[in-house]
């Protein structure tokens, strides 16, 4: 089972169709938008600057994935830097392809990786599909991040994007910090980690579902035309979405 949207949508309200002011006028509540602009920046600073301050998990568990350069540990997926990103992509095994929504997301990360290693972060995807399922979806994609596969190891079911065979039985699964009813047995999120210079690994971040937004570049685009993200009228978020490659 499969899951294309990463949260169902009940607003259907349409949306109200500016009115026709002059430019002075247009200034006016220009200005007044830029105030609570203003006011969004300055929270979204102070929500990250809560982020950076939370505190840490020591990881103990030895996870060993498969990747383009072999077996490598978690520790090994650092590369020399003392900060990791893993985005966990919604491909099982068996799938015939990546859930379009992370596609979505995924589109983005390369212009996003030539900047990362220059600020001490290394970047990595990681699905619970097989190499040899993962690798020739990225080829199909054209994406150069590395992607690596936790098939034979926990690590999927201990970041809860992955459902457990409990889990699925019951339909329920812990996601986003919380037991829901089960959309799928593969969920995205993404998870941030530090190593010290003992070259022990901490689990300093998680964030699923909505918490995802920050990563679509595509987003904020529509967030600045008329229309939006114009998604008010479909059954879920991301219904639109399509591989870019069949649009």
């Amino acid at each position: 089972m499969k899951i294309e949207t990463l949260e169902p949508k009940t607003d259907k309200r349409e949306t109200n169709p500016s009115k026709v002011v002059s430019e002075a006028e247009w200034l006016v509540a220009r200005k007044d938008l830029l105030t609570r602009e203003k006011e969004l920046t300055r929270l979204r600073d102070e929500v990250s600057q809560h982020r950076r301050e939370l505190p840490r998990v020591k990881i103990d568990k030895e996870y060993v994935f498969d990747g383009p350069d072999g077996r490598e540990t978690l520790a090994d997926l650092f590369a020399g830097r003392s900060q990791l990103i893993v985005y966990h992509f919604m491909l099982g095994p068996g799938w015939e392809e990546g859930c379009k929504s992370c596609s979505y997301l995924a589109d983005h990360f390369d212009g996003a990786n030539w900047h990362l290693p220059h600020r001490d972060v290394t970047f990595a995807v990681v699905s619970r599909a097989p190499l040899s399922e993962i690798e020739p979806f990225k080829k199909r994609m054209g994406w150069r991040f590395k992607w690596i596969s936790s098939h034979d190891n926990d690590f999927n079911f201990d970041y809860h994007v992955s459902a457990t065979k409990e889990e699925q039985a019951k339909g329920k699964m812990y996601y986003n910090y919380r037991t829901q009813e089960l959309m799928s047995e593969e969920m995205p999120g993404l998870s941030v980690f530090y190593k010290d210079e003992n070259g022990d690994v901490y689990h300093t971040y998680s964030t699923y579902a909505r918490g995802l937004d920050i990563l679509v570049g595509a987003y904020n685009f529509l967030d600045f035309v008329p229309k939006g993200r114009d998604e008010d009228h479909l059954d879920f978020t991301m219904e639109w979405v399509r591989h870019y490659d069949r649009y």
